[in-house]
């Protein structure tokens, strides 16, 4: 099959409910889009929000389905923090933990060496038994002195949780109930992870139903920013294309793989359209802004800025041509060459109205 990048950027639009706003809940939510990044945990209600027909980024429903266990915050794809469905978790830190990338000499030398991340291992089974919930401090505090290695107290504090990160990925922490304004983290709910080769056969198709038609090495950069075994990720592509379930598309003479089932979806997905979408969105993350189908070259500062900021946008048929903010009651668009016509953002103004919960008004 061939088609266009921008047939395949409606496909994408529709599959990730971002066209036609029909998503349902949180946990559908993540499951369709394979996590929802919350290094910013208001970017991520927005994003599940401006999916659904009626929700609003304080209604609720992502802390009740955190609540109930039906969804999980922990780190996942690109060490970052996501909201991931807990019945698809574990077979997606499965592919991240068979990375084994705290394994590498230089992430040892900087962060902490093999045998304190083996000791790491057994503590925190230790002190996150029998359901127990604590802080950033208190699990310090915990790991140091079941370790006996004060040397590890200054990288557990950080907030980038690198040595917990390894962690989290081999399903044995996860974060846990805020307490006030402070992180807890706990113990996962599964008893432990599926083999990483079984956990593709489920893992590449579902990134396909919704980031796709993509390259093996667009998922691993996706994924891990590039580190899984090229033998391996190679042999995930090759034996669901043997089996029929991956079929090979051409997209602007690019080779790449879609779910066979998808393929007259593809192939007829209809216009989308100007659609707003928040900071930190999974439409931009999936195919990532170094990807000059989203992202005009010459505007990727615009959206992915210092400190790993990513802008609200606007996109036009799926390309970003524009970033967007909320000031107040205003809707500040700040196109890019003069590409975004107001008049055409009257419905998205409704939509993030609803979203932000209070009315926004166009310039002019």
């Amino acid at each position: 099959m061939t088609t266009t990048a921008e047939q395949v950027r409606r496909f994408r639009l529709r599959r990730q409910w971002v066209a036609d706003r029909d998503g349902t809940e949180p946990v559908a939510v993540a499951r369709r889009l394979l996590g929802v990044q919350a290094q910013v945990p208001s970017a991520a209600a927005q994003a599940v929000a401006v999916r659904t027909p009626a929700g609003t980024a304080d209604d609720g429903t992502v802390d009740a389905a955190l609540g109930a266990g039906t969804l999980v915050r922990t780190w996942a794809a690109r060490g970052t923090l996501h909201l991931l469905a807990a019945d698809q978790a574990p077979s997606l830190l499965a592919l991240l933990a068979a990375a084994r990338s705290w394994d590498k000499g230089s992430w040892q030398r900087e962060f902490a060496t093999a045998e304190q991340m083996t000791a790491l291992e057994t503590a925190v089974v230790d002190v996150l038994a029998d359901g127990a919930v604590l802080t950033r401090e208190e699990l310090t505090a915990a790991l140091v002195a079941h370790s006996g290695d004060e040397g590890l107290a200054e990288a557990l504090r950080s907030g980038w949780g690198t040595v917990l990160k390894p962690l989290a990925w081999q399903g044995l922490i996860c974060h846990g109930p805020p307490a006030g304004t402070r992180v807890t983290f706990t113990r996962p709910g599964w008893p432990g992870l599926p083999d990483a080769d079984e956990a593709a056969r489920t893992i590449v198709p579902a990134f396909l139903a919704a980031h796709g038609p993509a390259t093996p090495t667009a998922f691993d950069a996706w994924l891990l920013r590039g580190t899984t075994p090229k033998s391996r990720l190679r042999r995930w592509f090759a034996d669901l294309v043997a089996d029929g379930t991956l079929s090979e598309v051409t997209v602007e003479g690019e080779a790449r793989y879609a779910r066979t089932e998808d393929l007259d979806e593809l192939a007829t997905a209809a216009p989308v359209g100007v659609r707003l979408l928040g900071p930190f969105d999974p439409y931009v993350l999936g195919a990532g802004t170094a990807d000059p189908d989203l992202v005009p070259a010459a505007h990727r500062r615009d959206v992915s800025r210092a400190a790993g900021w990513i802008a609200p946008v606007v996109v036009d048929e799926g390309r970003v041509v524009g970033t967007w903010s909320a000031e107040d009651d205003r809707l500040v668009v700040s196109p890019f060459d003069g590409a975004v016509d107001p008049h055409e953002l009257g419905g998205e103004r409704d939509v993030w109205s609803r979203v932000l919960g209070r009315p926004l008004t166009l310039p002019g």
